[in-house]
């Protein structure tokens, strides 16, 4: 199996794809069913901001290794318009959709690791990663 993949996430049917792709990545690298679960739950909410805010972007999966652990790490990359304030947006409850604002949030705390960048205009990258062992560095 590949340890880098990516899809291009630009429809309904793409986040699907994501989704099944991190399964399967999630699966190899021997995450039980619930962090599985987790990992397509995170993948899910970074792709429909893409299709949300961005129209268009890109999810790449990687699998990694530091200090001998194993991970999945998960960036979304898109060049929207950008997030006007980070410190709001992942905030619970925070939302400029109509949505119920758990997004950016649930995916910072589903994961082991996170880190968000933005410029207006620009795009947003969020970068995600969850360890076998689940420590948080």
């Amino acid at each position: 199996m590949k340890t880098k993949s990516f899809v291009e996430i630009n429809s309904e049917w793409s986040i699907i794809q994501a989704r099944r792709l991190g399964r399967s990545l999630s699966k190899y690298v021997g995450f039980n069913q619930l962090e599985q679960a987790r990992i397509t739950t995170v993948i899910t909410e970074l792709a429909r901001n893409i299709l949300l805010y961005a129209r268009q972007g890109i999810i790449w999966m990687e699998i990694i290794t530091a200090g001998g652990k194993t991970g999945l790490k998960i960036t979304a990359r898109d060049q929207g318009p950008g997030i006007k304030d980070i410190r709001d947006a992942i905030l619970d409850g925070y939302t400029t959709s109509d949505s119920p604002g758990a997004g950016l949030p649930g995916v910072r705390e589903l994961m082991d690791e996170f880190d968000i960048n933005t410029m207006e205009g620009e795009g947003t990258t969020v970068t995600t990663i969850k360890w076998i062992d689940g420590t948080r560095l």
